[in-house]
């Protein structure tokens, strides 16, 4: 489990093919501070477990199933990624509960400033959209956010200056593809009314 509260910023240092799936070495420094093998870590908002780890880089091996459904197949040597480490029951619960398990890919429609943030729209498959709501929370490459609006086949995050100083978002550009994790309560309660139905008990 996570927050979507990015510790900080790590660099692909190889991305390794290994019989279907791909290793990852990354370098990082804070989220190495007590970092073992077996240990779960947010990278772009994908849950992935370390299995080796040096003074300043720790390695994943990326399956196909989620080479397939997120965006971590395109990353390359120099690549950029945003690194959080799993939740302590004794942490302070900013963001949001966040699972690291990625729903699907956006795409970025546009990139806006206006006074005093960012804007930026996001391109999504309408069977997820459903799960989007205003006011809602949405975590995207990793990043906790609240949806600004919605529109039918996209909607709009407000991003203040500073998360786009110390996560990936800042180089977000029309074009570029997202991992999306939709808010982990909202999908529990559209499961249940789509499962149940929306008629209200007797």
């Amino acid at each position: 489990m996570f927050t979507g509260l990015i510790e900080e910023i790590g660099t692909i240092v190889a991305a390794s093919p290994r019989g279907g799936i791909i290793e990852f070495k990354i370098r990082a420094t804070k989220v190495l501070d007590d970092l073992k093998i077996d240990d779960s870590i947010n990278i772009n908002g994908v849950c992935q477990t370390v299995v080796k780890y040096s003074k300043d880089t720790f390695t994943v091996q990326t399956v196909k199933e989620t080479l397939r459904k997120t965006t971590l197949g395109s990353l390359r040597a120099g690549s950029k990624v945003n690194l959080e480490r799993a939740l302590l029951p004794s942490s302070r619960m900013g963001g949001h509960f966040v699972q690291g398990h990625v729903d699907g890919t956006g795409s970025v429609k546009s990139f806006k400033k206006q006074a005093g943030d960012w804007l930026i729209k996001i391109s999504l498959i309408e069977s997820l959209m459903k799960y989007v709501v205003p006011m809602g929370s949405i975590c995207i490459d990793g990043v906790s956010l609240t949806v600004a609006s919605v529109q039918r086949n996209d909607f709009t995050v407000s991003i203040i200056p500073h998360t786009l100083d110390v996560t990936t978002l800042g180089n977000t550009k029309p074009g570029s593809h997202v991992n999306i994790e939709l808010d982990m309560i909202g999908k529990y309660v559209v499961n249940l009314i789509e499962r149940t139905g929306t008629q209200s008990p007797r």
